[in-house]
């Protein structure tokens, strides 16, 4: 159903650094790109995460209550990518645990514009 997220940035260059990194750890890479504009996926026919400049020329901003949850499969790659971010120099938003008793298993964090984004997977019962 989703076919990307995109979040804002004021610095592209290292906005770029940041996820080229982080989300290599998920086997991402960069399948569309533009001077303003950068795309990664696992596969370009599904779902993708984007950076960009905003259309408007007025400076990036977080939105209050938006995130962005990208899918792993197990606690431990849930972990090992929290940590990367947190390495990258992302701000810890919710150290990586389960939540609730639905199986739920997440580590949230801000990337380094304040975008705030989410590792999880869905632990087997």
């Amino acid at each position: 159903m989703i076919g990307y997220v995109m979040v804002g940035t004021n610095d592209i260059a290292r906005a770029a650094a940041f996820y080229d990194s982080l989300l290599a750890g998920m086997g991402a890479k960069r399948f569309m790109e533009e001077e303003s504009f950068i795309a990664w996926a696992n596969n370009p026919e599904q779902a993708g995460f984007c950076i960009t400049k905003p259309f408007d020329k007025q400076a990036a901003t977080v939105g209050n209550g938006v995130m962005v949850a990208l899918a792993l499969d197990s606690p431990a790659s849930v972990n090992s990518m929290h940590a990367k971010a947190l390495s990258l120099g992302a701000k810890d938003e919710g150290a990586p645990g389960p939540r609730g008793d639905s199986g739920f298993y997440a580590g949230y964090f801000r990337d380094l514009d304040g975008n705030k984004l989410n590792f999880f997977c869905m632990e087997q019962k």
